[in-house]
């Protein structure tokens, strides 16, 4: 199914759809403040598996991000944080970054790397927002599998049609973006640079 939402007022009927297909295991193509991505619940273990399939990844290898809606959300899935962790957190987010943070135990076991770390995302984009307010709780998520055509990943239509059998929502809010987001570790001291996306991580590191 392809929905269309408006990225700047996205319609409560639609967002509902999303959600209620979210809950009962769905798999979405969704759009962020960098590149589409695709997620699902992160409580349903089924859904998880469908997407590590569509990724053909190993789910005890894959490195999973949870899009949250604002920095409540990290005390329940990741340890406390330091000060200037939080400092660095709260003048990033939202934004295009992931943060790799020591997971809490409210973590599911399947979603943790083998270094017991969660990657938290904040994406600057009111569907993501609006989603996960309406679920109650982040939603698991991975960027689309990368190949040389840029429509493939940028275009909803063109990914409605490359994945329609394989996943039950594509959103469509208009033409992503190419760059991912930056990721920082923030489980070692200082914080470290994984990988240079959008974000300008500079200002953050520097």
């Amino acid at each position: 199914m392809l929905i269309h939402i408006h990225p700047d007022n996205p319609q409560p009927r639609n967002i509902k759809t999303v959600v209620d297909s979210l809950r009962k295991g769905g798999v979405i193509i969704y759009p962020t403040d960098t590149i589409y991505g695709i997620g699902c619940d992160i409580y349903n273990t089924a859904a998880i598996e469908r997407i590590c399939r569509i990724k053909n990844i190993d789910p005890k290898k894959a490195q999973f991000s949870f899009v949250c809606s604002d920095l409540s959300h990290l005390s329940d899935y990741a340890k406390s944080v330091d000060t200037p962790i939080f400092r660095m957190l709260k003048a990033a987010l939202p934004g295009p970054y992931t943060f790799i943070l020591e997971a809490s135990k409210e973590v599911p076991k399947m979603l943790k790397t083998k270094k017991d770390t969660v990657g938290i995302r904040i994406p600057d984009h009111k569907i993501c927002q609006e989603i996960v307010k309406e679920l109650g709780h982040p939603i698991m998520s991975l960027s689309l599998p990368m190949v040389d055509e840029v429509e493939y990943y940028t275009d909803p239509e063109v990914m409605h049609d490359t994945f329609e059998k394989q996943v039950d929502i594509v959103i469509d809010s208009g033409i992503g973006g190419l760059v991912s987001s930056t990721v920082i570790d923030c489980t070692t001291a200082p914080p470290e640079l994984i990988r240079e996306g959008a974000g300008e991580w500079e200002k953050l590191l520097g």
